[in-house]
């Protein structure tokens, strides 16, 4: 099946960009996304011009440009696309009908970090804000602690 930029990105242009990073701040201070991909992650820019690949799901912060404009030619390339937008993973949700929303994009049943895998069983239709808190609020509460120490998260109102 096909894919265009529109499978691969959601529009946030409704969305404050300052306050959907607030939950993520304490690992990309004050950079600024530019562009939010369909699996949750962000591309971000800071004031120098750099951008910054931010994984939602590992809580992963990669520079991947210099410039906004190096930014722009990488995005030419297949391999970064296919990296960078989880093409296959798209592409099985589009086969099942899962199809994105306005103000929606495919998030983490369970994020990676904590045992989610990267694949299509593991993503669901969700609100764009509300990915980026919960998963910059999960992310935040668990960074320190050593890999495979057992946790418990409980939502409240």
């Amino acid at each position: 099946m096909p894919l265009t930029w529109d499978d691969l990105t959601v529009s946030f242009e409704h969305i404050d960009r300052t306050k959907l990073v607030e939950d993520w701040q304490w690992l990309v201070d004050s950079s600024l996304p530019i562009l939010i991909t369909s699996v949750g992650d962000a591309f971000l820019q800071n004031e120098n011009g750099e951008i910054y690949w931010l994984i939602t799901g590992s809580a992963e912060l990669q520079k991947v440009a210099n410039s906004y404009e190096e930014f722009q030619a990488k995005l030419n390339d297949n391999n970064l696309i296919h990296e960078w937008f989880l093409v296959p993973v798209v592409s099985q949700l589009k086969e099942r009908g899962v199809q994105l929303e306005q103000g929606k994009l495919y998030g983490f049943k369970q994020l990676p970090v904590l045992g989610g895998k990267y694949e299509a069983e593991n993503f669901e239709l969700t609100d764009i804000e509300v990915h980026f808190a919960m998963s910059g609020q999960m992310n935040f509460k668990i960074k320190d602690l050593p890999d495979g120490t057992k946790v418990n998260f409980e939502v409240t109102e």
